[in-house]
């Protein structure tokens, strides 16, 4: 078990946002800052600068250490609530947007909970999601639906990152939002023809200009 790799948590956020953005920078060590990631960057930093607290029964930890070696995943927890008098812990994650129409930040979320329950030993319930832009706080329970969808993204990442396979370019709007998008270059690499350029400069038939007499 110590020859495993474990995914850091913000793997599989990368990866259920672009399969290939999740590679770039996990395997390849592909990174690029925008205003976007820079924003996220202050806002995490400002959380985890935090001290312990305990108000209204309520005990607050941030920047907490977190690891599960059986399912594979590690990583740091922007924030970790414990009501102090049932003992149950309420995990938070701070983003630097809006809520999203997809699962991303859920599996993330999700994923913290995991491993929680697996060093505690305790049963995770809900979490919560706060996002910067709105100011608001979203509350995320852990459906069986989306236990099992976290556990389906951190297969499918382990696979991935095991098999040092990037997956190719796929354009989408998306893409304008990733830091990456100049060195992914999705729009020029999805259209890459440069095989088919190479094959015909090398073709054996004779493709010379012809001159007329």
């Amino acid at each position: 078990m110590n020859d495993v790799r474990l995914i850091p948590l913000a793997a599989l956020q990368h990866y259920a946002f672009c399969p290939r953005q999740c590679a770039l920078i996990h395997n390849e060590q592909v990174w690029a800052d925008n205003f976007l990631t820079a924003q996220g960057n202050l806002l995490h930093e400002r959380v985890d600068s935090g001290e312990p607290e305990t108000r209204k029964g309520i005990r607050f930890e941030r920047g907490v250490q977190v690891a599960a070696p059986n399912i594979g995943i590690t990583g740091k927890l922007d924030l970790v609530e414990k009501d102090i008098s049932s003992g149950e812990l309420f995990p938070v994650e701070y983003k630097r947007g809006k809520p999203k129409v997809s699962d991303w930040d859920e599996i993330q979320l999700c994923a913290q909970a995991l491993c929680l329950e697996e060093m505690t030993g305790q049963t995770v319930a809900e979490g919560a999601l706060w996002y910067n832009q709105t100011r608001h706080r979203q509350a995320v329970s852990f459906t069986p639906e989306l236990r099992q969808r976290t556990l389906q993204v951190i297969a499918d990442v382990a696979a991935m990152l095991a098999s040092g396979v990037t997956p190719k370019a796929v354009y989408d709007k998306h893409c304008h939002a990733c830091s990456l998008f100049d060195l992914c270059n999705p729009k020029l690499l999805q259209k890459d023809n440069s095989l088919q350029y190479v094959n015909r400069l090398f073709s054996t038939e004779d493709f010379d200009e012809e001159t007329t007499e």
